[in-house]
């Protein structure tokens, strides 16, 4: 990749100009390509709305999907989105300020629904859940708004993991957030470019290049969550087996019906009913020569 001022977006000024960085927006930007393709995300003439919250995971989204588009190799119209949702203390005017100096398209839209999520959960409670529907909801409104096709969130592949442990401990169910889906309404696709992106890398990445994170706990209801503990429970294994989550990772693409226990996904009535007849047809499997 050029580093000449008139051949990166605007997004990429200033950017270290050392091996180890260039590595890693190689990597990052082969890993948001691969997962676009995979997943058939991308569509000719579609456009995109991007969410962005200020944190470190959204930055690296809006700088590598820039990237690509800037390289020619995503043809989608972007446009990004900041939510503010009335959260006391958010810096209003940074997200504003930043994506003017660097010229991305983008909107930004007030909507308190921190006033909401304090009305309905009681002191102490966790808000995430709720804070995330409503967030969610005012997000598919201003894609249909701006007429765009696609939702476009910043979870990467730790988030991912990090939500089928959640559901495998506490939801009793193996699941968790998929790349690509449609939404109920069947009018929106909502797309996770970064599913195959690791979250020290949109760490290390973000604060290369000094852009100007905003904090996720401006409402004080992060700690002790369960996805804090999944969290502290994988970056021990990581800590134990270098290299444990992408293995994880890469079994979540692997999934074999027939070796779970799963009625609805895999007909297992069927395939004793399968083996009997073959029995039945078969002498040498009935003890006859």
């Amino acid at each position: 990749m050029l580093d000449d001022a008139d051949d990166i977006h605007p997004l990429f000024h200033g950017a270290p100009k050392d091996l180890e960085f260039r590595k890693l927006r190689k990597r990052l930007v082969q890993q948001t390509r691969d997962a676009i393709e995979t997943y058939g995300m991308a569509k000719a003439g579609d456009r995109w709305l991007i969410c962005l919250s200020g944190g470190k995971d959204s930055y690296t989204l809006l700088a590598i999907l820039h990237e690509l588009k800037w390289r020619g190799l995503l043809p989608v119209d972007l446009l990004a989105c900041n939510l503010d949702q009335g959260q006391p203390n958010f810096p209003a005017t940074v997200l504003p300020a930043f994506l003017t100096k660097m010229g991305v398209a983008h909107r930004i839209e007030y909507q308190d629904t921190y006033s909401i999520v304090v009305d309905k959960i009681a002191p102490g409670g966790t808000m995430c859940s709720l804070c995330s529907r409503l967030r969610r909801g005012n997000l598919y409104r201003i894609a249909r708004e701006e007429g765009c096709s696609t939702v476009v969130l910043g979870h990467h592949r730790d988030d991912i993991l990090e939500t089928f442990f959640m559901n495998l401990f506490h939801g009793g169910r193996l699941a968790s957030m998929p790349p690509r889906l449609l939404n109920e309404e069947g009018d929106l696709f909502v797309a996770r470019p970064l599913a195959f992106v690791a979250e020290a890398d949109c760490d290390r990445f973000a604060r290369d290049m000094n852009y100007p994170i905003i904090p996720c706990d401006l409402c004080g209801s992060q700690e002790g969550l369960q996805r804090v503990q999944v969290k502290r429970l994988l970056d021990e294994w990581e800590a134990r087996t270098p290299g444990r989550r992408q293995v994880m990772f890469r079994s979540l693409m692997n999934v074999r019906p027939s070796h779970l226990a799963d009625p609805q996904i895999f007909d297992f009535a069927g395939l004793m009913q399968g083996m009997r007849t073959i029995s039945e047809n078969t002498p040498h499997l009935r003890g006859e020569d």
